[in-house]
């Protein structure tokens, strides 16, 4: 038995307890809840763990690595999330590797998606990522160019905005990270108030330290890593 799977088989009940019993404090049901295991910087056996260990939602942070590891899974079932920065130039090559893109942090990014895309192509699912935060050292659109954005990224025919994608600060003050993700959570009701046709749910926020928070206000994705796998090897 690997070293993956021995962890995940003690590590991903308890998580799975955890996201329940938040989802429950919240009053909703822990079946709105994705967890996507991020397996960046782990080797393949990671990945093969945890598809045995029944995850469906798999995460990279590099296109190169996602591509690598899902050509070696090609046959099972796994749906790819690119949750890492994309840069424009490579931008293109994620539509046949990802099933869901939550890092679209630029108009321009979308633009690139939009404009290199092959006639009939299907639609990309996305998230528009924002800087709910306010740090210089996060990527994705500020609260107050939300809207706009969102309404010119609807006019395009080969992407799907799905939701909405944030990172909490590196903090463990918990009331900074619940304004975070209450931040968000009030951007997408604004959104569907203000941007005619967005009917964008999903909420992509929570990782390893700060999920169960994230779930309590409102999170419909967590993104989590070393929770499940332990920290990435040297």
């Amino acid at each position: 038995m690997s070293t993956y799977v021995r962890r995940l088989k003690e590590a991903l009940p308890a998580v799975r307890e955890r996201v329940h019993e938040a989802a429950l404090r919240s009053g909703r049901s822990p079946e709105e809840i994705r967890i996507v295991a991020v397996t960046k910087g782990h080797p393949q056996e990671a990945v093969d763990a945890a598809i045995d260990a029944g995850l469906g939602d798999l995460g990279e942070n590099r296109l190169g690595e996602l591509g690598e590891k899902a050509a070696r899974v090609e046959a099972r079932a796994v749906r790819w999330h690119m949750i890492g920065h994309l840069q424009r130039r490579m931008a293109p090559a994620v539509r046949s590797l990802a099933s869901l893109v939550h890092s679209i942090d630029s108009l321009r990014l979308a633009e690139r998606l939009e404009s290199t895309a092959a006639p009939d192509e299907p639609r990309l699912l996305m998230l528009a990522q924002v800087n709910v935060s306010g740090e210089s050292s996060k990527s994705g659109f500020a609260p107050g160019e939300l809207f706009e954005a969102l309404e010119r990224i609807m006019q395009f025919d080969t992407l799907s905005v799905e939701g909405l994608m944030t990172m909490a600060p590196l903090t463990s003050e918990r009331e900074d990270l619940r304004r975070t993700f209450r931040g968000l959570r009030a951007l997408r009701e604004e959104a569907i108030e203000r941007v005619p046709g967005y009917r964008g749910r999903e909420l992509s926020m929570g990782m390893s330290n700060d999920f169960e928070l994230a779930v309590e206000e409102g999170s419909t994705i967590v993104r989590l890593g070393s929770v499940l796998f332990g920290e990435q090897p040297a």
